[in-house]
């Protein structure tokens, strides 16, 4: 698989990334913008549902993870206090 450059910068991503609707079975949740621990940029979710597996409900619980590819080889932002020569 081929390496992609990401097209934004982690300050970029900060100050405009949204809320992602996601849908599943016919539910829809919220992921949130975030950095992960890893230093990917991407929306996160976790939470519990119900399915229904041949008339029976059943509690699911729901894991998403979705990741800005190349986000994780942006260069950190300086901090805010960082003094400009």
């Amino acid at each position: 698989m081929s390496q992609r450059t990401c097209p934004i910068t982690r300050s970029q991503f900060a100050s405009e990334a949204k809320p992602l609707p996601v849908q599943l079975n016919g539910s829809s949740v919220i992921a949130d913008a975030r950095e992960f621990s890893t230093g990917s940029l991407g929306w996160y979710h976790n939470g519990k549902t119900t399915v229904q597996i041949g008339g029976v409900q059943v509690w699911v619980q729901i894991g998403v993870t979705v990741t800005v590819i190349g986000s994780k080889e942006l260069p950190k932002d300086p901090p805010a206090d960082a003094k400009v020569a």
